[in-house]
C-alpha cells in the first residue's frame, strides 16, 4: 500500500459522517451506566434523563451520518460496514441493561428477545450474501422498524423518571418494542426469503 492510497484511507476513516458513527459507538457505554448507576446502585433519577439525552443524541447521528455521506460524496466502505454494527450494539446494551434493569420484563422479554434474535440472524445473512457478492438493499420499512425502536428504547430508557412527569410513559414504550418487534419480525422474514433464494441458486449452480 502506497503513501497516497494510506492517506486516502485515513482521511475515509476520519470523515464526519465516521466520526459521528463512533460518537454513536462512545455513548454506548455512558447511557448504561447511567441507567446502572441509577437503577443498580439506587442512584438519584436524573441520570435516567442523561441516559435519554445521550441516547436520543446518539439516534440522531443514524440518520446524519447516512445524510453528510450522501451530499458530501463521503461514502465508504468502512463506514457501510460499521455504521449497522454501531446501530446493532447500541441497540442490543439497551436492550440488555433495560432487561437488567426490570423495565422490560415479564412477557415483554420476548420482544426483546424477537429483536435480538433477528439482529443476529440479518448479520449472519449479510456475511454470508457479502461473500456470494450480493448486496440486499434496506427497505423503507426495515427504516421504520429501527425509527420505532429506538423510540421504544428512549420511552424506556426515561422509565420511572418518565412516569413522574407523564404516566404511562414506560407503558408506551413497552407497547412500542412490540410493534418493533412484529415490525422486526416481519422484516427479518424478508432478509431471510431474500437469503434462503441465493442459497438454493448457489447449491443448484
Amino acid at each position: 500500500m502506497n503513501i497516497a492510497t494510506t492517506r486516502g484511507t485515513t482521511s475515509r476513516a476520519m470523515s464526519l459522517p465516521n466520526i459521528l458513527t463512533y460518537g454513536r459507538i462512545a455513548a454506548i457505554p455512558v447511557v448504561v451506566g447511567c441507567i446502572y448507576a441509577q437503577s443498580i446502585m439506587d442512584g438519584p433519577l436524573w441520570l435516567r434523563w442523561v441516559a435519554v439525552a445521550i441516547f436520543i443524541a446518539a439516534a440522531v447521528t443514524d440518520y446524519l451520518d447516512g445524510y453528510y455521506a450522501r451530499i458530501w460524496n463521503q461514502q465508504s466502505a468502512f463506514g457501510r460496514m460499521l455504521d449497522p454494527i454501531a446501530d446493532k450494539l447500541l441497540v442490543a446494551s439497551c436492550l440488555l441493561m433495560l432487561a437488567a434493569d426490570g423495565i422490560i420484563h415479564g412477557w415483554s422479554l420476548w420482544a426483546a428477545i424477537v429483536i435480538l434474535c433477528r439482529e443476529i440472524l440479518v448479520s449472519g445473512l449479510r456475511e454470508y450474501l457479502a461473500a456470494l457478492r450480493v448486496s440486499v438493499p434496506v427497505t423503507k420499512l426495515a427504516k421504520w422498524k429501527t425509527t420505532v425502536q429506538l423510540i421504544a428504547i428512549g420511552f424506556l430508557l426515561a422509565g420511572p423518571a418518565g412516569d413522574e412527569v407523564l404516566p404511562m410513559v414506560s407503558m408506551i414504550g413497552l407497547a412500542l418494542l412490540w410493534a418493533s418487534a412484529i415490525l422486526t419480525m416481519y422484516t427479518g422474514y424478508d432478509y431471510f426469503g431474500a437469503g434462503i433464494h441465493h442459497l438454493i441458486k448457489e447449491d443448484e449452480g
